[in-house]
This record gives structure tokens, C-alpha cells and sequence, in this order.
């Protein structure tokens, strides 16, 4: 398909073939015409994509030329690495220099960028909190918001920043909304179902690589949260019979003996701590004599500081939590003989970018798996929200023990000790 089938200007189309978008992208010919006819969309495609060059693209179409002082578009993204992969983006295809954008991320002086944005400005990239904090000093003018993008939405749900951008989309409300993420899960929706319109179109591009990898047996589990996971672990390795010889990864030591702990009154030296970080625990610092002993069934491993690790022979692999780097995991997979393993991995909602790009990286999808009936689901708000009411009970009944003061004994000022002394003084004296 020619570049000309998204109906883009022909400046634009000369500065994509010039940039070597010779053809467009999937995602691009799926977003475009809706994104242009002023629908909200939410768009769920894998790195590299080309998700930042088809907003780039329906904002330079939209806007088409500068005027007025007041943004027209706001884009947000999740840190200042990526407002600056946005602005060379637009340098790379933008040809119309009078238009305005700016940068803006926690890097900058706040006086500075708001001075930049009263001097006027049609688009600004910016990190969410910074943007709402110049939005509160009334620098950043929502008012004529035409087209609110969230690029990588994954990702700032997963720094936390949810609350400036519902906030900075409400204030924009007459704009259209534009989402790009990686991957859908319910935090990213509880974030956006408050500003994105009921007719929202959700556009999703699956693009697996090409090469599949020969990997052993993946199987999926998603939960809502680690304490979940834990009693997920537990559950299933209950089951000794057909989990004989085990190998748990965590990423830190401390997890590790988090997870350690966890298990209910085991047999002697069923489970143990590969190169634990106490003394009093069970653990080995040779695998090969885990391998040995009949009586170890499970080996709980931290990523942290790990050296290469032989795990040859041990039917299954689980990772309860992401590495850092999907190398790790997938080396751990690759299929090096006939073995007979399975893979299992644990994921919350934040980690499911992570393992996206490990099926993308092996070329073939896990297994996701149904939840045991009798898993016990951990809901961490409603026990934040337990405790908050309990500690306020324990507020009114340790209140109740005291009685107001009389107005005459309220203390409403702070005098020094000089002062007292002095007042002291004439009140003997009879003075005052």
C-alpha cells in the first residue's frame, strides 16, 4: 500500500518518503482516517509499531498551520527520554516551520516553560505531572485542546502519573483523545474510561516476530497483584507429586526470602534459597547439589548479581516476577534438547508490557492460563481502605476520652519564654 492511501498532504507524504517511510504501517492504516474524522481511539500495537509517527502524522493533518497563542494539541508522555524521541519525530516530518512545539519535562526551570508557553505555542510533548503543574499556574491554557494524545499509556500507568492525565483530560474536554499503548490491562482503563467517549474505538495491531523461536512450553498467569502471586505459587506447588523439582526466580535476594517464607510448614529441605541471604535459611550455593538431593523440591533464585546458571534437568521453570532485561528470561527457555519442561511465568498488569515483548521476541504467544477456583485474590485497595477506616474509628474513640476547652484556656498564640517571664512577673505583681 503507497503512502498516498492515509490522504496525507503532500508535503507530509515527501517528508515520509524522505525519512524512508516508504510504505505505511499497519497500525498507521487502521488509526489514520478515523484519528482525522475527530473519533477517540485507543491503539494497542508492539514497539516499533509506528505508533509515534501516525500521531505526528494526524496532528501535523489536523492542525495544519500555526496561529493563535493557546496549544491546540497536548501529548503526553512518560518521561523526558521520550519527549525527546517525540520532537525529533516532528522535526523529521514536520516541513511547516511556523509551527510552535515544545518540550516540556522536569529538566526545565517551571518559570522558564511557562514563560515559554504565554509567548505562545500550537503543540506541546510533555511529561504528565510537569504539564499539570503548569496547568495549575494557570500557564497552560487547555481551553483550545483539540487533540489530547497519550502516547505509551502503559508506562505511565506504571509510573504512577494516572491522576494528571484524567485531570489534564477533563480540563481539555471539548478535544478529541487519542491513546497508544503497548498493551490493555485495567489499570490503563480505570485511567482512561473517564475522559474517553463511549463511541471510542479500540484498534489493536498484534505483529508477532517473524523468526519463532524453539522455546519449551509457555504458560501464563495474570493476576492483580504479588500477594496474589505468592498465594498463587503456594497453591500450585502444593501439588508435590507433579511438581517434583522446581526452579522459583525472583528478581532481588530479599524477595527470595519474602517468597521463602511464604511456604507453610514444608518438609525438611523441600524448599530452600539458591546462595540465600541468611545464614539460618536453607539454601545451597552449588545447583548441582539441589539437582541431587531427592528431598529438594523447590529452589528459589534471585536475578540479583546471578552468574549463568546451569538449570539443565529441572522440569520446570518459573519466573514469579519479570527480569529486568527479557535476554534473561528467554535464555532460560530456549529449547537446548528433547528435555520435557514447562515454563511458567507470573504477571501483573504493570509486567504485561514485559512479557509482550518477550512473545514478540520469540515469536509465538504464551499460554494464558484460567485461575484456580480456590486461588485466594488479594484486593490491596480494599485492605487500604479497611485500614484507613479502622485507624479513623480508633481517632473518635480516642477522642471521645478529651473535652473541649473553655474558650477562656484556649491557646491560640505561641509567646517565648522571655515573654512568659515577663507576664509572669506582672501578674504577681499585679500589673497587668
Amino acid at each position: 500500500m503507497s503512502l498516498e492511501k492515509l490522504k496525507l498532504s503532500k508535503p507530509l507524504v515527501a517528508a515520509m518518503t524522505e525519512a524512508g517511510f516508504l510504505t505505511p504501517k499497519e497500525i498507521q492504516t487502521k488509526t489514520m482516517s478515523r484519528i482525522l474524522g475527530g473519533q477517540d481511539v485507543i491503539a494497542v500495537g508492539p514497539e516499533g509499531a509506528g505508533k509515534t509517527t501516525t500521531y505526528v502524522l494526524a496532528t501535523l493533518m489536523k492542525l495544519k498551520y500555526a496561529f493563535e497563542e493557546a496549544p491546540r494539541a497536548l501529548i503526553l508522555v512518560p518521561d523526558a527520554e521520550h519527549v525527546d524521541h517525540v520532537l525529533e519525530q516532528f522535526k523529521l516530518l514536520n516541513r511547516n516551520n511556523s509551527f510552535r512545539i515544545l518540550g516540556i519535562d522536569s529538566r526545565g526551570a517551571v518559570d522558564t516553560q511557562m514563560n515559554e508557553i504565554t509567548d505562545g505555542c500550537d503543540i506541546i510533548v510533555a511529561v504528565p505531572d510537569r504539564a499539570r503543574a503548569l496547568y495549575l499556574k494557570l500557564a497552560l491554557n487547555t481551553n483550545k485542546i483539540q487533540l489530547f494524545i497519550v502516547d505509551n499509556a502503559e508506562l505511565i500507568v506504571k509510573k504512577g502519573l494516572q491522576l494528571p492525565v484524567v485531570e489534564l483530560a477533563n480540563s481539555a474536554y471539548k478535544s478529541q483523545h487519542v491513546v497508544f499503548t503497548e498493551v490493555m490491562h485495567e489499570k490503563l482503563n480505570h485511567m482512561i474510561s473517564p475522559f474517553m467517549k463511549d463511541s471510542a474505538t479500540t484498534i489493536e495491531v498484534d505483529e508477532i516476530g517473524e523468526k519463532e523461536a524453539e522455546v519449551y512450553p509457555q504458560m501464563l498467569y495474570q493476576v492483580p497483584n504479588f500477594r496474589t502471586k505468592l498465594n498463587l505459587l503456594t497453591l500450585l506447588l502444593n501439588d508435590a507429586e507433579f511438581f517434583d523439582k522446581v526452579v522459583v526466580f525472583v528478581n532481588t535476594r530479599l524477595t527470595a526470602q519474602t517468597v521463602y517464607k511464604n511456604f507453610n510448614n514444608p518438609k525438611v529441605g523441600e524448599v530452600s534459597i539458591y546462595r540465600s541471604l541468611f545464614f539460618d535459611d536453607k539454601g545451597y550455593d552449588d545447583i548441582e547439589d539441589f539437582k541431587e538431593n531427592p528431598d529438594a523440591r523447590i529452589l528459589i533464585v534471585a536475578n540479583e548479581n546471578l552468574d549463568d546458571l546451569n538449570i539443565e534437568g529441572i522440569p520446570f521453570i518459573l519466573h514469579l516476577e519479570l527480569p529486568e532485561q527479557k535476554e534473561t528470561l528467554i535464555q532460560r527457555i530456549v529449547k537446548h534438547n528433547d528435555e520435557d519442561v514447562v515454563a511458567i511465568t507470573f504477571s501483573t498488569d504493570i509486567e504485561l508490557i514485559e512479557v509482550k515483548k518477550i512473545e514478540q521476541a520469540i515469536g509465538k504467544r504464551m499460554d494464558v492460563m484460567d485461575l484456580p477456583d480456590d486461588l485466594k485474590v488479594v484486593d490491596v485497595a480494599a485492605k487500604t481502605k479497611k485500614k484507613k477506616k479502622e485507624e479513623e474509628e480508633d481517632e473518635s474513640e480516642r477522642g471521645a476520652a478529651f473535652h473541649e476547652k473553655k474558650a477562656s484556656n484556649l491557646k491560640n498564640y505561641n509567646y517565648s519564654a522571655g515573654t512568659k517571664a515577663k507576664m509572669t512577673y506582672k501578674n504577681k505583681k499585679g500589673l497587668s
